[in-house]
């Protein structure tokens, strides 16, 4: 299984220094984050910063595991999808079984579940808002930001 690939050709030119950052949507209507990792049919790739949101790709895959993870045949479904992903710092999904997410790690990519399927704009919002404030150490890292000392980092995520 291969993915088939929409780029955009020729990317905006971003005017502010700040390095975006690349996420992954699981879709399978290219409106909402509504898919397993194994089922999704799509997966929306946007650089986000503070500021903007614009989608730079979309990955689309004809034969995926239903979702109740059944693979749809003996083939491996999952290393392509991850494959595809290179380049992503965050996967968003409905779920994602733990194979799959060992995979998905390995390739330095970070899966974040949630419970319900909401719309990709919102994402979006709650991505830029996430950037906007104090991000995990390891996005500060991806992003170039500069890293701060180890205490710092724990009482931003209340572990005094």
């Amino acid at each position: 299984m291969t993915a088939r690939r929409l780029r955009l050709i020729e990317p905006e030119k971003d005017m502010t220094s700040e390095t975006p950052l690349k996420i992954a949507i699981a879709t399978n209507d290219m409106e909402n984050l509504d898919a397993h990792f194994g089922s999704a049919k799509k997966f929306a790739v946007y650089e986000v910063t503070t500021e903007t949101a614009r989608m730079v790709e979309v990955l689309e895959f004809g034969d995926v595991t239903d979702q109740e993870g059944q693979h749809n045949s003996v083939d491996d479904r999952i290393t392509p999808k991850v494959e595809a992903l290179t380049g992503c710092a965050l996967l968003f999904v409905l779920a994602i079984g733990g194979p799959s997410a060992a995979k998905v790690v390995r390739a330095g990519i970070h899966p974040i579940k949630r419970k319900e399927p909401e719309p990709i704009a919102d994402v979006l919002a709650q991505t830029q808002e996430m950037l906007a404030g104090s991000p995990p150490p390891f996005l500060r890292k991806v992003l170039g930001r500069p890293k701060t000392d180890f205490a710092s980092d724990y009482a931003e995520e209340g572990l005094e």
